[in-house]
């Protein structure tokens, strides 16, 4: 597995600072208030988080996407729903632009990303999930413009972003292969936020439905070519996989160490509770599992970094850590025993936080589909 650039391991240093010093201690407040605070958003753009991945020619640092994946694992381990605020700017917004947008759209809207503006993805409705082809929006083309209606729902950074990555239909008789994706302007006539959707975890995260009544977008914002944007959708999920796993691993070990800290302090029967074999049982399989789930998620972003084929490597690596981080979750409050089924501290909301890295970015039965699907394809092409 390849090595950062000594740059990005410096840079990553200072993320830790940050995420250890400014954004932990809000941990509790951001999962109450059900919001990251504006200052916290500041920081990340004055540390330049926003500009790392965005390469230099659109204003950016050009750091390579294993960096950001460390980064998200390191803020998601302190607080996932500030993590998740670069997450979706940067694998759902600003890599679908990069990949497939034109050059004029990188300018337009890579630039403002590099310079602190969020961006979202506005993919999942009421009547399609898992199944991303199900999709009902549509967009109807008048003049030199396209005319978006219908509803998205269950949509992150919804209040914070500036502009959405929308995936729409356009052509009706050609199933998935009608889909189309544009870029979207929030303050466009006709954009509206419907509601707020109140969560079991990453509380802090704003997660909205969408509606779009009329909306006049230009032909000049569509992200790759007309009728062509489920490949755009579905390349974009195979890097948000890799960012959910690192999420996944970062609220992992946050659990795990408290867990550990705690099993060292705790007395029962005369002796700390870490003297126990049960306990050591535990803290050997979870070290294992997140020492697991590490690898797979940086070979993903490695596979991400050179261009490789990673659709198996990112469902895997998807599935894997955040199947392991609901069960770190799990036996780390079990460590606490009573105590950790309180407020007083932080065991439970790592529980809540976890269970939604095996749902979103496609549930884990969906990555099961996918993961079978690529081994049979290897072994019999």
């Amino acid at each position: 597995m390849s090595e950062l650039r000594e740059e990005e391991k410096d840079v990553l240093e200072y993320i830790k600072r940050f995420a250890n010093e400014e954004v932990k201690p809000l941990a509790r407040d951001i999962d109450l208030k059900e919001e990251v605070p504006r200052k916290l958003i500041d920081r990340m753009k004055e540390l330049g988080l926003f500009a790392s991945y965005i390469p230099k020619e659109y204003g950016g640092y050009g750091m390579s996407f294993s960096f950001l994946i460390r980064a998200i694992e390191i803020i998601s381990k302190a607080c996932p729903s500030t993590s998740l605020v670069l997450d979706g700017a940067l694998t759902l917004f600003g890599e679908p632009v990069l990949m497939f947008g034109s050059e004029d759209l990188k300018k337009k809207y890579l630039k403002r990303v590099a310079e602190g503006e969020i961006g979202g993805l506005a993919l999942t409705e009421p009547g399609a999930g898992s199944d991303a082809a199900a999709i009902k929006t549509s967009a109807v083309k008048d003049g030199n413009d396209y005319v978006i209606n219908g509803t998205k729902i269950f949509i992150s950074n919804g209040r914070l972003a500036k502009f959405f990555v929308v995936d729409v239909v356009t052509d009706p008789s050609k199933g998935h292969r009608g889909i189309t994706t544009f870029v979207v302007d929030s303050d466009a006539p006709g954009f509206k936020i419907s509601r707020d959707i109140h969560k079991m975890g990453i509380r802090g995260s704003s997660t909205v439905e969408l509606i779009f009544e009329n909306v006049r977008v230009p032909e000049s914002n569509i992200v790759g070519k007309l009728n062509e944007g489920f490949k755009v959708v579905m390349e974009t999920l195979d890097a948000g996989r890799i960012g959910i796993a690192a999420q996944a691993l970062g609220i992992a070990e946050s659990a795990f160490e408290e867990a550990v800290i705690y099993s060292q302090q705790r007395k029962q029967f005369g002796q700390n509770i870490s003297n126990m074999e049960g306990i050591q049982f535990m803290i050997s399989d979870m070290a294992t599992e997140i020492e697991a789930a590490k690898l797979l998620t940086y070979n993903a972003a490695e596979r991400w970094d050179k261009h490789e084929p990673c659709i198996k490597e990112s469902s895997m690596a998807k599935l894997y850590a955040s199947d392991a981080a609901n069960r770190i979750a799990t036996d780390s409050l079990q460590i606490f025993g009573g105590y950790g089924y309180t407020t007083d501290l932080d065991a439970e909301r790592h529980m809540r936080d976890a269970k939604i890295t095996q749902i979103y970015e496609g549930t884990n039965q969906i990555q099961r589909v996918i993961i079978a699907r690529e081994v049979m394809r290897e072994l019999n092409p």
